[in-house]
């Protein structure tokens, strides 16, 4: 939300069944100029296809990420109704409210995880969204953790969520990333129990999680929980305390390590003046910097997708300067995989229970950290 002109809206829902959501980020007026990369194995997509550099259509005027798998995709409806009911779209006709919008989308799998698989986003779910988008509340949009597209998301065995980061170049370009951290592999290093991510961490995000090394009781209980790596190599999960010893408790019962119930996804925007390759190239360096956080990444389990997205209002860069806006891009995502994972509490439903990076490892973590997950 960094980049001026994009508005983030959220529909998050919890409880009775539930634990999955829908985010909106919407375009400013005239919409903006996207590019998309696919890398995982099962992707879950809608209106991808226009985005290739080669189809006519060189704006949209809203994304959607959402939960739900396959079904979710009937979020984008809701999104496209609000739109239209606002004069926003593609027009088609002589009347100004012959409108289509451009709506492309993308989903994770987090069906069942509230404990009943047919709570799923609809339609509802992205007009609200969008309608959220619409409001513009800073508090809101800066908000990261289960939230929106992020509600039912997670990480290995740890909860996942949304993250976001940003900076702005010497150039005056802003590149700001929001992803959905729901991925196949594990975001921390099983050496020292440190985020991958805490390689690029920036003042801006607080005190780096995993410095210092988490205690050697801490980094086995993430260890434990996330992978199940204490029972492969034959720890004694009674040393590890009743949070990680009960498999219930730690999603193992729950969540196959060989499922396909992941998919990262995330949206990568810039103030730059860039065309719809250049865009589609700012979708493919985001991949990068999601190759940061995580590992393995873009497995036959996930359907890791990152749109690229320009509003056009910001500096027109040369051959070194878009040289920099990519670099940069590739670190706000790492950054904001890191901070998502961070953000984000532990969760138990009827479907499962995941724990949070900071509640099994608080010895990584200062005091201050908490403070981590409120900033943009």
């Amino acid at each position: 939300m960094d980049v001026d002109g994009v508005l983030v809206g959220h529909r998050t829902a919890v409880g009775d069944g539930w634990l999955t959501g829908t985010t909106v980020v919407l375009a400013p007026p005239g919409g903006m100029v996207a590019g998309v990369d696919i890398r995982g194995g099962a992707p879950g997509t809608r209106e991808t296809a226009l985005l290739d550099p080669t189809a006519t259509v060189d704006r949209v005027h809203a994304l959607v990420l959402t939960g739900g798998s396959a079904f979710g995709l009937a979020a984008a409806s809701g999104v496209m109704a609000e739109l239209e009911s606002r004069g926003v779209g593609i027009q088609v006709g002589p009347d100004p409210a012959f409108v289509v919008p451009i709506v492309p989308g993308a989903v994770v799998f987090d069906l069942a995880r509230g404990g009943d698989f047919a709570c799923r986003p609809g339609p509802e779910f992205g007009r609200d969204a969008a309608r959220a988008a619409f409001a513009a509340e800073p508090a809101a949009m800066r908000a990261e953790g289960a939230i929106g597209a992020g509600t039912g998301a997670c990480t290995g065995r740890l909860k996942g969520g949304i993250g976001q980061a940003s900076v702005t170049l010497p150039t005056g370009i802003t590149v700001s990333a929001l992803v959905v951290a729901n991925a196949t592999g594990a975001a921390y290093d099983p050496r020292t129990g440190e985020l991958w991510a805490a390689r690029l961490w920036t003042d801006a995000d607080g005190p780096v999680p995993g410095r210092p090394t988490p205690a050697e009781r801490d980094r086995l209980a993430v260890i434990f929980t996330t992978i199940g790596a204490g029972l492969e190599a034959g720890l004694d999960p009674t040393v590890l305390g009743p949070t990680v010893s009960d498999p219930t408790v730690s999603g193992a019962a729950d969540e196959p390590a060989n499922g396909i119930r992941h998919t990262t996804l995330g949206v990568v925007a810039t103030d730059a003046v860039l065309t719809k390759a250049q865009c589609t190239k700012l979708a493919a360096i985001a991949h990068d910097g999601l190759a940061r956080a995580i590992n393995p990444v873009h497995t036959m389990f996930d359907g890791d997708l990152f749109f690229g997205v320009s509003t056009g209002r910001g500096p027109s860069p040369d051959a070194m300067g878009l040289f920099g806006l990519l670099a940069a891009a590739a670190d706000v995502v790492t950054r904001a995989m890191g901070r998502a994972v961070l953000a984000a509490d532990t969760v138990t439903t009827p479907g499962g229970s995941w724990p949070g990076y900071r509640d099994l490892a608080p010895s990584a973590l200062s005091s201050s950290s908490a403070s981590t997950h409120s900033d943009g």
